[in-house]
């Protein structure tokens, strides 16, 4: 067993997650340039001949700009949900018949040796989803761009050894910034993103359901900051009792490059 987990990008410039499994490698979001794709898993001495496949949450262009280039440059499949599909298709340019893969929200669907399933998330999108992987003995799960921290998020990340946790904002930052009144009220809203204060209730959940991992991530520009973030966040969990390092790994996904590498032998 050789698991490994990278994000390449987490914030409004730009998501995609990196994934593999022994030889399977996977791609969530393709929300940066092909070119700074390739540089990112070059740096980790990942091959793109091992990405076998790109996973889309939802069509904001954060998350889908470069998807249409990275199927053609790989030859890779995109899997989306239909609803999704209808939606990006007008963006992505021409893609292969053979690699337009839909798959139903909610069920499980395997890529060659990963186990996938889907989960609903509230965010203005059409249908927009989170990612759960299994993988032999762990479990992976991602959710970002969600306005609030349902059960259905809950359950569906429960029992993982990884969690990528949107950490979007600060909410007096984003009050007093020169967002306009309508796009603040978007943001806050239940289908916009989690706050600090809101992730950081989320991930005392998410480590009281024995998760021991877990990456802040899609972090605002505008009205956040990754020092911030980390320390509201154990602020509450220290409220919680639950001491870094001792009860959880707490991470930090950066904006525009490459995370660290998780590795799982």
């Amino acid at each position: 067993m050789s698991i490994k987990l990278c994000t390449l990008a987490s914030g409004s410039s730009g998501n995609c997650t990196f994934i593999i499994n022994n030889d399977t490698g996977l791609l969530v979001d393709a929300g940066i340039s092909y070119k700074s794709i390739f540089q990112s898993l070059k740096s980790i001495d990942i091959c793109t001949s091992k990405i076998k496949a790109l996973l889309i949450t939802h069509e904001h262009s954060d998350h889908i700009r470069c998807a249409g280039v990275v199927s053609r440059k790989l030859n890779i499949p995109i899997y989306a949900n239909e609803k999704t599909w209808d939606a990006i298709c007008p963006s992505l340019g021409k893609v292969s018949l053979e690699n337009i893969k839909i798959f139903e929200t909610g069920t499980e669907f395997e890529i060659e040796d990963i186990k996938i399933k889907s989960f609903n998330i509230p965010h203005d999108a059409i249908e927009p989803v989170g990612f759960a992987f299994q993988m032999e003995s762990i479990k992976i799960g991602l959710a970002t761009d969600l306005g609030e921290f349902t059960q259905e998020a809950e359950e569906s990340l429960k029992g993982s050894d990884f969690v990528l946790l949107e950490s979007n904002h600060d909410i007096e930052m984003l009050k007093a910034g020169r967002y306009p009144y309508f796009l603040k009220r978007r943001i806050l809203s239940e289908y916009g993103h989690l706050s600090n204060m809101a992730a950081g209730h989320a991930a005392c959940e998410l480590v009281n359901s024995g998760i021991s991992t877990i990456m802040l991530g899609h972090l605002s520009k505008e009205n956040n900051f990754p020092e911030l973030a980390y320390e509201t966040v154990k602020g509450i969990m220290k409220e919680k009792e639950i001491k870094i390092g001792w009860d959880v790994d707490l991470n930090l996904a950066p904006r525009n490059n490459a995370s660290r590498l998780f590795i799982w032998d």
